[in-house]
């Protein structure tokens, strides 16, 4: 079974060319766990509407974990 995240982030200012998310992620707002895909882009859809995400300042992303290969290591 697939869980999803919904998460809440600060945009952070660019330094120099690239983001990395492993090395420097942004500061997390707010975690929300939804069983589906539907409820994950419901939530998402809710935080979309916020003052600071429509401004640009905070951005949503939704985190698909738990999630299992459609065809098992052993065969790839």
């Amino acid at each position: 079974m697939t869980r999803f995240l919904v998460v809440l982030t600060d945009v952070r200012p660019l330094d120099g060319v690239w983001r990395n998310e492993r090395t420097s992620p942004e500061r997390r707002r707010q975690v929300v766990g939804a069983n589906n895909r539907e409820a994950a882009d419901r939530i998402a859809g809710a935080f979309m509407a916020l003052g600071m995400v429509r401004a640009g300042r905070q951005r949503v992303k939704v985190i698909a974990v738990g999630r299992r290969s459609r065809t098992p290591d052993h065969l790839s």
